[in-house]
């Protein structure tokens, strides 16, 4: 019954036009199993979509889930529901999935409800990220005071510890080189304080993500993540972004370095997938204008460490925000700031096992009369 009824689905809607959505589709039988998914949904559930065809709804979504509501209630009525903002969170999905749900019975297929996510939780997460851009530009002003004001003296301080190197013991020059090491790192953080200061344009020209990735890899395979397994999932036909390629190595650099970190060196089965995806649909409004940016490129950086703390997930890019003993918690507020100056967003969901931190960008796009 179920491969007639598959049959019959086939003939009854182009299942192939569905995998060009960027929405999750599912198509739900008697029994709430699963009959079809789209391309979309297989992202979404994290799963493919021969995997899903052998599970029911009930097995994908949260005991007691008020999307078998929705779908019971397409079936009493006969015609289509929609609910907004229900939570599908799982320990596979994570626990932030909140999504709109459009049901609707398919014609002449009995008890079968085609099912529709759309996923609410990338408009709060631009909005989130606006908050995380103006987190970062609060401080250019403590940036640009302790650069006059710390740097200064700490040169004096250093200096005068190594003029104090040829009139003391040995055994009391190592306490000359703590002060001088102490200095050079107070001094390098104070730098990357600084660099939220500057709020020059950076030359922007068309940079293919993939490179950029390849370099990343090879640098981390080189030295801190050697001991850790990269697989990646490309999209080869991504096209380029507008962006600054030295500034893009640093924040896939950074995302990539804090994986390898998470992880942890005695970790035997440690990996990092690096995947680019089109996704076409996502804009995010500029403050202040009715424009709306499209945001189709997305870079992603994912690891099965341990997972970040929950309750830090909403602040990982807030400056001075940390999950390291020793960690300065500016790296991931510039990786917040590079994004924001080159008009896309940054985030992370996170569960044991699975953080994943997502980048969207803008597409590059060709002045009048700019060669290809």
């Amino acid at each position: 019954m179920t491969g007639k009824l598959a049959a019959n689905l086939a003939d009854a809607i182009e299942l192939q036009a569905l995998n060009v959505l960027p929405m999750p589709v599912l198509v739900i039988g008697a029994g709430h199993a699963v009959l079809y998914a789209n391309t979309a949904a297989e992202d979404f559930f994290q799963s493919g979509a021969a995997l899903l065809k052998r599970q029911r709804i009930d097995d994908l979504v949260a005991f007691g889930s008020p999307v078998l509501g929705v779908i019971e209630e397409v079936r009493r009525r006969g015609a289509s529901v929609s609910e907004y903002r229900l939570d599908l969170g799982t320990p596979r999905l994570g626990s932030d999935h909140i999504v709109d749900v459009f049901a609707s019975p398919l014609p002449g297929e009995g008890d079968a409800v085609v099912l529709m996510l759309q996923e609410r939780t990338i408009a709060e997460k631009m909005d989130r990220q606006l908050t995380h851009r103006g987190a970062a530009r609060s401080i250019t002003a403590l940036g640009a005071m302790l650069a006059h004001e710390i740097k200064n003296p700490l040169s004096g301080i250093r200096g005068a510890a190594q003029l104090l190197e040829g009139a003391i013991s040995d055994d009391d020059r190592m306490l000359t080189q703590l002060i001088c090491d102490e200095t050079d790192r107070i001094v390098k953080l104070v730098e990357r304080v600084e660099l939220f200061g500057d709020e020059r344009p950076g030359e922007r020209e068309a940079v293919n993500v993939h490179d950029v990735l390849d370099h990343v890899k090879r640098l981390a395979r080189s030295g801190f993540a050697r001991h850790i397994r990269f697989t990646e999932s490309y999209d080869p036909s991504l096209p380029p972004v507008a962006g600054n390629r030295d500034q893009l190595v640093q924040v896939l650099l950074n995302l990539v370095k804090n994986a390898a970190e998470a992880i942890g060196a005695e970790t035997g089965d440690g990996e990092i997938t690096l995947t680019t995806a089109y996704r076409p649909g996502i804009r995010l409004q500029v403050p202040g204008s009715g424009e709306r940016i499209a945001l189709p490129l997305e870079i992603g950086v994912r690891d099965n460490g341990p997972g970040v703390p929950a309750d830090l997930v909403p602040h990982l890019f807030d400056p001075f925000v940390t999950t390291k003993a020793q960690g300065s918690g500016l790296g991931l507020a510039l990786v917040a700031k590079v994004i924001g100056d080159h008009g896309g967003i940054v985030e992370c969901e996170s569960v044991p096992r699975r953080t994943h931190f997502r980048i969207l960008l803008p597409l590059h796009q060709l002045r009048p009369g700019q060669a290809t």
